[in-house]
């Protein structure tokens, strides 16, 4: 599948950037996180503006070149993947569970071979979500996870957890974000394609679009480029909790889930070229932007779910397209227009709070204010 090279001849349109900076600077000045970036662009053109640090010890800014952990934003690429092998016809999204991971989804209500693919990237399978077992919760969510930060737990030892557990409801009679949903769809894209899922994201995605900052890590501790620190209170909730440097840990526990490193600028070249259809065909991108309604008190309100993508109408009436991202020191939000012509990429480099529910929409309508005149 070829991918265009999208012009730099045009002109970038960004909305009130004095607007911008004050309200990225509001993130650090009142919501307390060490620094923030937001970057605003068409694929080809990429305008940013930051405030606080990337770096807490060195008082170093943060840059769109600088990598960070990009959290669930992982699964509109696993998404991706999946698309582009049921494009090739290497897989089809009514396949299930079963015929491609014989046995590993069994027990407790939960039955692979009633489970499509088209279940897992559409969080309708009814699998229970690995991350919200009782073990997972206590090793990872909590103090305790500076005793695990450098676990490294395959793939199916993160499905048997999780099917260890009673299943949510039977496939296809309800929604849940389950992220057990997206480790089996990064496993079978390991099958259908006969490579890792890193070799896949780098062959598929990476590679063609001249993303040198994004990877899929895996079990590695660090990072291979320049990049933000991250920080984090251990999911404490007092605004005085200690705050401990996390940058290096593993990301095998959040295998095609969450794991992956990218750039302001890489995400911002990805969402457009996916969008702009330059990643997937007409059909296939139909179908990952067909959203539905996720019901309130599931995930986020007022937000709609496809495959492996979100959308939301914000304040000002534009419909916007993406993912957001939570890892451990950090939270992440893509959203961008149908068109691809503009996309945001916001990023800070803490996990405290919940920048999900007034930070980084109240950027996104700022930022695609002027689209809804």
């Amino acid at each position: 599948m070829s991918v265009q090279n999208a012009s730099a001849s045009t002109s970038l349109k960004v909305a009130d950037r004095a607007e911008l900076q004050r309200l990225v600077r509001r993130a650090v000045t009142e919501d307390g996180y060490p620094g923030m970036i937001l970057g605003v662009g068409d694929g080809a053109q990429l305008w940013s503006t930051d405030a606080g640090v990337a770096d807490t010890a060195t008082g170093r800014p943060r840059t769109p070149q600088d990598q960070f952990r990009v959290g669930s934003i992982t699964k509109t690429f696993t998404a991706t993947l999946i698309l582009q092998l049921a494009a090739e016809h290497k897989l089809s999204l009514d396949d299930t569970v079963e015929q491609w991971l014989p046995g590993l989804v069994q027990g407790n209500g939960h039955d692979g071979r009633q489970i499509t693919i088209r279940h897992l990237l559409s969080h309708t399978s009814g699998i229970f979500a690995y991350t919200l077992d009782a073990s997972m919760l206590e090793e990872y969510w909590s103090p305790k996870l500076l005793e695990h930060r450098f676990d490294t737990p395959s793939p199916e030892e993160l499905v048997k957890i999780a099917v260890s557990n009673p299943a949510d409801f039977p496939p296809g009679e309800g929604w849940f974000y389950s992220n057990t949903n997206f480790v089996l769809a990064a496993m079978i894209v390991e099958k259908a394609d006969g490579r890792s899922y890193a070799e896949s994201l780098e062959h598929r995605i990476a590679r063609p679009l001249k993303l040198t900052g994004t990877y899929a890590p895996g079990a590695e501790t660090g990072f291979r480029g320049g990049h933000t620190r991250a920080y984090s209170r251990l999911m404490l909730p007092d605004a005085d909790a200690p705050i401990h440097d996390l940058t290096e840990q593993s990301a095998a526990w959040a295998f095609g889930v969450g794991e992956l490193i990218s750039t302001v600028a890489d995400l911002n070249v990805f969402l457009a070229a996916l969008l702009k259809g330059w990643l997937l065909p007409a059909a296939q991108l139909e179908e990952m932007l067909t959203m539905t309604p996720v019901p309130d008190g599931k995930w986020l309100d007022g937000y709609s779910y496809g495959l492996g993508m979100s959308s939301v109408t914000l304040p000002c009436g534009v419909t916007v397209y993406g993912h957001g991202g939570m890892f451990i020191g950090s939270w992440s939000y893509l959203y961008g227009t149908r068109d691809g012509k503009l996309i945001t990429v916001q990023s800070v480099n803490g996990d405290w709070g919940d920048p999900t529910s007034a930070l980084f929409p109240g950027i996104l309508d700022a930022a695609f204010r002027s689209d809804a005149r």
